[in-house]
């Protein structure tokens, strides 16, 4: 998000205490964007005007937080004003006259189900309203990645380079994605409510696709200073456990916790006391979140059974392989280039291919690892790919092959954007030439 520079520097300054509104603004801007923009959409129904009355909800509270104070709760400022503004603009616009892009369903037009994974759809049963907005952005009629741009863009605040950097695409390309995904919304007058449960089998697999590439754009960021977003990472967590609580027997929604529930238990040993990266298989195993691990473990003997296995439980498969191997040199490689052959036949991905080839180089050698890597340096969809050329590099200096593993580490430094991976890159470069 951003603001108008000559208001927020002025807004910094009438605080007197060092950007304290500045900070309150961007805080709200992390914890209620989801909140609030859920919302407005209700009473506008209408996604533009919506995210239009929000953005300028916050721009208005770097100036009215700075004359009367930062108020105690911040979310409800901010909604009271973003509701404010559409109510005027839609009398203004005439409402009566006015096509509405979705339609809103009365709860009482939402029955109950009593199905085994999804308890009933009254959205009084919802633990938190972004999933009803999550639901609708991940309807059916719309392209699966155009339903995961546009939740990561309304949900989660994310920004349109951000968005871009998660799906390896260009910021033009991605705004145009988003444009023509709102007007597909009017167009089919998509409804803004929870699923039924005959709906849900088409709507989950979008949804937990879009937790997921949540959790990954937090897990590295794509801008900043550092080299996690928290607030991403967190938040999806959070999706994630609301979706455990109503479909507690759905496998695949008890797999994306647990998987995720295991990749974070590393997050507190992903750096040193300096903040340089440190790589999975040199991480202090003793500096992982072990409830997190036991917690994971436990959801997934619990869903033994419960439905086919699928690509998350294969993933989270993966993890528990490394969370579970007492120190990076005992972990069992081989029956990870076997879990990533399986995960490769389910889901079929570049990304997937590239994980198979540095398990079979970390199991057969970095020969192996380069005859599975090459092939993959002429899809166009790893173009960008930044872990592509630092993985030729780390097999390549195994070899002693030093100019080729220099000239891929300096590509693997030009596409990262993360300033952490870069300066991990830089060191590895320098240790080279050295």
């Amino acid at each position: 998000m951003s603001f108008d520079r000559e208001t927020s520097s002025r807004s910094s300054s009438r605080s007197g205490s060092g950007g304290t509104v500045a900070d309150a603004v961007s805080e709200a801007y992390r914890v209620e964007w989801a909140r609030v923009l859920s919302t407005v959409i209700r009473v506008t129904r209408d996604f533009d005007l919506a995210e239009d009355c929000v953005q300028d909800a916050f721009a208005q509270a770097l100036v009215s937080w700075t004359r009367d104070g930062i108020p105690d709760r911040p979310g409800g400022w901010l909604t009271t004003v973003a509701v404010r503004q559409a109510l005027q603009a839609r009398r203004r616009a005439g409402t009566l006259s006015r096509k509405l892009p979705l339609l809103l369903l009365d709860v009482a037009d939402e029955s109950p189900s009593t199905g085994d994974g999804f308890e009933r759809t009254d959205v009084d049963r919802w633990p938190d309203d972004r999933l009803r907005l999550v639901f609708t952005c991940c309807h059916p009629a719309l392209a699966p990645e155009a339903r995961t741009a546009l939740t990561l863009r309304m949900v989660c605040g994310m920004t349109t380079v951000e968005v871009a950097g998660v799906f390896l695409v260009r910021e033009s390309t991605m705004q145009a994605r988003i444009t023509r995904t709102k007007k597909r919304i009017a167009a089919a007058g998509i409804a803004y409510r929870t699923p039924t449960q005959d709906e849900l089998p088409q709507r989950l697999p979008s949804v937990l696709d879009t937790v997921h590439l949540l959790y990954a754009a937090g897990h590295v960021a794509h801008s900043g200073h550092s080299l996690i977003r928290a607030d991403l990472m967190d938040r999806s967590l959070s999706v994630a456990r609301m979706l455990h609580e109503l479909m507690p027997r759905d496998r695949e929604a008890t797999a994306l916790l647990a998987l995720l529930l295991l990749t974070d238990s590393r997050r507190g040993a992903r750096l040193t006391p300096t903040g340089e990266l440190i790589l999975l298989e040199d991480q202090d195993r003793d500096q992982w979140n072990h409830a997190l691990i036991a917690e994971a473990l436990t959801l997934l003997t619990e869903s033994a059974g419960h439905g086919p296995v699928d690509r998350f439980a294969i993933m989270a498969a993966i993890a528990t392989v490394h969370a579970t191997s007492p120190a990076g040199p005992d972990t069992d490689w081989p029956r990870l280039v076997a879990l990533y052959d399986l995960l490769y036949q389910r889901w079929p991905s570049p990304v997937v291919a590239l994980n198979r080839a540095v398990a079979i180089g970390q199991s057969q050698g970095p020969e192996a690892a380069l005859s599975a890597l090459d092939p993959l340096t002429s899809d166009p969809s790893l173009a960008a790919y930044h872990y592509l050329p630092a993985a030729r590099a780390h097999f390549l200096r195994r070899l002693g092959h030093q100019t080729e593993a220099a000239a891929a580490y300096q590509e693997a430094q030009a596409l990262t954007a993360n300033p952490v991976e870069a300066a991990y890159l830089e060191r590895r470069l320098a240790r080279l030439k050295a």
